[in-house]
């Protein structure tokens, strides 16, 4: 299927690595220029040299905490710049695992607010930036990842950053729909990932395991029974990026293997 993304711009945040990575990489495997978004320089520029060898399009980088509106507000404008317009915006920027806490008498404050600073305002911080962009051409696309702990309960900010990610997406969805821009969300379960292929290793090593039995261990709870790629959510993000979804917006897509027993309607 030709998806129709030739000539288009992807503003992807926390794109140095992991799925924002993944995803930058497919949607410039169609033709989409990208400029790379996170907090730091050196892993940007590293991410946009294999992309560029590997793709052929357009990459560009800017350095940006979603976590300031200064530093979003300066990268948008140099990406327009550089660009004329962003069509895409992919918003993966965030704090891996939130704050840590899962009981009340372990929560700390200022971590949660800093994870909804991160993630949630982050995310809404970005898209009103780009928004006005989109409104002016009468079209774009804005994905937010998100992350099935909002459909689970343990994680108390992990969870609830992810609910709010999906109440903020329904509700851009409506404002933002008469203009042509779709927004919509992707939920992640465990996904493989640099820093998780990683992590199994090392814990592969302390049990005296191999890699595919912990992987397998780890992915007892899902239908699949392996863990998904950030890859696949890369697919899922790409067609969602595209014209050919435009009848798809406001809703939430989990791309996690079918972890979990609930049913969702």
């Amino acid at each position: 299927m030709d998806l129709d993304l030739g000539g288009k711009v992807a503003y992807i945040s926390g794109g140095s690595k992991g799925i924002g990575k993944a995803i930058a990489r497919e949607l410039a495997l169609e033709g989409v220029d990208i400029a790379l978004v996170a907090r730091t320089q050196e892993p940007l520029d590293k991410a946009a040299d294999e992309l560029r060898s590997l793709t052929g399009q357009k990459i560009i980088t800017a350095v940006a905490d979603a976590g300031k509106t200064e530093t979003v507000d300066q990268a948008v404008d140099a990406i327009v710049t550089e660009f004329g317009t962003i069509d895409i915006l992919v918003n993966c920027a965030a704090q891996v695992g939130g704050a840590n806490a899962v009981n009340l008498a372990e929560t700390v404050d200022e971590e949660i607010l800093e994870d909804f600073n991160v993630k949630f305002l982050g995310y809404l911080r970005t898209t009103r930036a780009i928004a006005p962009v989109m409104q002016k051409q009468g079209w774009g696309r804005v994905i937010n990842i998100g992350g099935l702990a909002a459909r689970s309960s343990g994680a108390l900010s992990g969870g609830a950053r992810n609910v709010a990610v999906v109440h903020m997406t329904k509700t851009l969805a409506d404002e933002l729909g008469p203009a042509g821009i779709t927004v919509n969300a992707i939920h992640p379960a465990l996904t493989k990932t640099e820093r998780v292929e990683e992590n199994i290793k090392a814990r592969a090593e302390k049990l005296g395991k191999t890699v595919a039995e912990v992987e397998k261990d780890m992915s007892r709870n899902n239908a699949i029974r392996r863990i998904v790629d950030a890859q696949e959510i890369a697919y899922v993000t790409t067609f969602l990026a595209s014209p050919k979804a435009g009848s798809i917006t406001g809703d939430v897509i989990a791309a996690s293997g079918g972890s979990g027993r609930s049913v969702y309607y």
